[in-house]
């Protein structure tokens, strides 16, 4: 099956590169975009000196953290991307995945594989490293090991999100703009403390749709900073249970899709 997976990727990848300067301008493209948003966030901290307290390199370890995430995410993820999806669902080009004698999961994460996301990433990977820098913060072997736990929760996180949209998709057709609320929007959102929003906010991307316990509560850990909202003192460790806890939702979500699909008849 890994076989099958690097091979498919190989294809998509191929088929990207026929054309490299425009795989470079929409690489950049894509780094400029971010980068232009962090510059007008980081113009707005200098400015006012903090947001909720936190001030500038606390904020970008959030930011950068969550765009190295989100912008690995819509590169694996890209064979669920709602708006990706729904086409497939559209043309009836989804009933060729089905009649293939592969697992249906694995053509979908390797039907899509978007290089140019790099471009986000690499942005975020700066801007984390440039909070890095800033703070000085005295790492722990504790803290070293459970970066990379954050890191790769965070993925399952919004990539179950895509699949959730990709999910619903098998009903409504079209999920792209409700599902981007809690996706390119949660991005956002999740790059800024989360006691700055209001309380129903905050128990909504808390309790609901977990955001706040895989970038947030985890951030408070690692700047040793105490948690404003008073939840108890593991909450920054339940990053993995919420972020593959969402995936495994998603997918049994995406099996009760695949179940109750009938196809366009084309």
């Amino acid at each position: 099956m890994l076989r099958l997976y690097l091979r498919l990727i190989s294809i998509s990848l191929r088929s990207q590169m026929q054309y490299r300067l425009s795989f470079l301008l929409d690489a950049l493209g894509s780094t400029f975009a971010s980068l232009v948003e962090f510059i007008t966030l980081a113009a707005a901290l200098t400015r006012f000196g903090s947001v909720g307290g936190w001030r500038l390199g606390e904020v970008a370890f959030l930011y950068g953290l969550v765009e190295m995430a989100f912008g690995t995410m819509d590169m694996v993820f890209s064979g669920f991307d709602p708006g990706y999806f729904s086409q497939q669902i559209r043309r009836g080009t989804f009933d060729q995945f089905l009649l293939r004698p592969a697992s249906l999961v694995l053509q979908m994460f390797g039907s899509e594989f978007i290089l140019r996301r790099l471009g986000r990433m690499a942005q975020g990977v700066a801007v984390f490293a440039l909070s890095l820098w800033v703070l000085n913060l005295p790492w722990t072997p504790g803290k070293l090991m459970y970066l990379p736990v954050v890191f790769v929760s965070t993925v399952a996180f919004f990539g179950g999100l895509f699949v959730v949209g990709a999910a619903t998709c098998f009903w409504t057709v079209e999920a792209s703009e409700a599902i981007n609320i809690f996706t390119y929007g949660g991005s956002t959102m999740l790059s800024y403390p989360m006691h700055i929003y209001a309380d129903w906010m905050r128990r909504f991307f808390i309790f609901v749709v977990p955001g706040a316990l895989l970038v947030y509560y985890p951030a408070l850990f690692f700047l040793g900073k105490p948690d404003p909202l008073g939840l108890p003192p593991f909450t920054p460790f339940l990053a993995p249970l919420a972020g593959f806890g969402v995936l495994a939702v998603a997918f049994a979500f995406w099996q009760i899709g695949v179940r109750k699909y009938a196809s366009t008849g084309t």
